[in-house]
This record gives structure tokens, C-alpha cells and sequence, in this order.
């Protein structure tokens, strides 16, 4: 059995984590599989950006236990995090559609991702504490720049669990939706960046995140002005920019 499924679709390539008999539980095979269908997307100049979600009756629900005992050095616990670093590092938009338990090294998984949507039946439980583990894989980074230190502190140092609508509430995920509707929300986001150019999605997505490390309105403006300058000379501005004026030449 395919522990990862993937359908492309309108350039938007739909990701399945697929063990649900383990409750989709992050292993070293599935970490594995993770990595060729990235490196395949990614090769892929039709797929523009992806969805990533979990095979029901969960969206990930942490860590094999039996891989994370044995886990008992820093290259081997490396290891247990590649599937999802291979997510968070890939310069493909990417949308997590969160339709179940999220815990431990499975809630990293939607942390990975740009945008989270949550369904109602989402719930994120960060874990470590009541298995008296550390948190790894940057869990705590990820959580404290997507939300803030009060967050942070509540999910991991003092066990709280937050549902789809709570975590809508304090900015965790994007929105949260229907369950029945959840995938269909991912894919409409999704096919905004897919339908741009590959080339600009992947540039403004770099430019984000190395805003966390700019502190100042002119390093802010530095960092912008050179792929600004690039995507004004790719054929694409070029004739986007003539449709619209057409547009609002006929609209007159």
C-alpha cells in the first residue's frame, strides 16, 4: 500500500498521507515516499502549487512510536522529521487541509505549510509534554511565527488542544470550514498561485519568509526591489498588464 497518494489536477497537486490504520503516524517509509513525490512535483512545470491533507479519520497523529524509541540520537530523530522538512522547504505554495487530529510530529505536518485550513473536525494538540519528549523539528519556532508566544507556551508547555474553530480564532489556521467542503476550499486557494507564474509564486514565497529576519523599513524595501525589477521584464506582467488596460479601456 501506498503510504502517500498524489492527483494533479488544474496544476494543483493533492498530497494524501495514507495509512489511516495507524491513524496517518509519520514513519521513516512514509517520510520516504514523501521526499520522491516532492522531488516529482517539483520537477513538474505543470504542478503549481499543492494540498497537502490525511486519509480519514485523521490528518496525522504524531510519530510511530516504535521508530521514535528508537530514534535515541540526534541523526536518528533527524530522520523521523525529514517528511515534513521536505514539505516546509519546497518552493511550491503549499495549503494544509487539516481533516482530523493534527499531534506531535503530525501537527508539523500543517505547520509546514503555508496556509492552514482547518475542518471542523480538525483538532491540533501539540503533545510532547504529556510523552515527556522534547519538542523537535522546530515545532516550537514554527508555532510561536505563525501565532505568537502565548500560543506557543499554552500548546506545548501547557497541553492545551485547540479545535478547527479555535484555531481559526487565533490565527493557528487561515479559516476553518465544513468538512465536507474543506478540500474543495483548499483547491480554490490553491489554484490562485498555481495558475500565476511558477517563477513569481516561487520568488514572493522566498521574499516572506526571509521577511521573519528583516527588522527595518529599508531592508524591507532592499529585499523587494530586485525580483520586483525581475518580474517586470517576464512576458507574463507584461501581458497582464495589457489585458487590463484593454479591460478597462472597454469598461470606459
Amino acid at each position: 500500500m501506498a503510504l502517500v497518494l498524489c492527483e494533479i489536477d488544474d496544476g494543483v497537486a493533492t498530497v494524501t498521507i495514507n495509512h489511516p490504520e495507524v491513524r496517518n503516524a509519520v514513519s521513516l517509509e512514509m517520510n520516504g515516499e514523501l521526499d520522491a513525490v516532492f522531488d516529482n512535483l517539483e520537477a513538474d512545470e505543470s504542478v503549481g502549487a499543492v494540498v497537502l491533507t490525511g486519509t480519514p479519520p485523521a490528518f496525522s497523529a504524531g510519530a510511530n512510536l516504535d521508530e521514535l524509541l528508537a530514534a535515541d540520537d540526534p541523526k536518528r530523530l533527524s530522520s523521523i522529521y525529514a517528511g515534513f522538512l521536505r514539505v516546509a522547504h519546497t518552493p511550491l505554495p503549499t495549503v494544509a487541509a487539516v481533516n482530523g487530529p493534527a499531534v506531535g510530529a503530525g501537527m508539523n505536518f500543517a505547520l509546514a505549510c503555508d496556509v492552514i485550513l482547518a475542518g471542523h473536525s480538525a483538532m491540533f494538540e501539540s503533545r510532547f509534554l504529556q510523552i515527556a519528549i522534547h519538542p523537535g523539528g522546530g515545532h516550537t519556532w514554527r508555532l510561536r511565527n505563525i501565532c505568537d508566544r502565548q500560543t506557543a507556551m499554552a500548546m506545548v508547555l501547557f497541553g492545551e488542544r485547540l479545535d478547527g474553530l479555535r484555531a481559526a480564532e487565533i490565527g493557528l489556521a487561515w479559516k476553518c470550514v465544513d468538512d465536507d467542503a474543506l478540500l474543495d476550499e483548499a483547491h480554490r486557494l490553491a489554484r490562485r498561485p498555481a495558475r500565476a507564474p511558477r517563477g513569481l509564486t516561487k520568488a514572493m514565497k522566498q521574499t516572506i519568509l526571509d521577511m521573519g529576519g528583516i527588522t527595518d523599513s529599508e531592508a524591507a524595501v532592499a529585499r523587494e526591489v530586485d525580483p520586483q525589477a525581475w518580474s517586470m521584464t517576464q512576458p507574463e506582467f507584461k501581458e497582464r498588464v495589457a489585458a487590463l488596460k484593454e479591460a478597462i479601456s472597454k469598461s470606459d
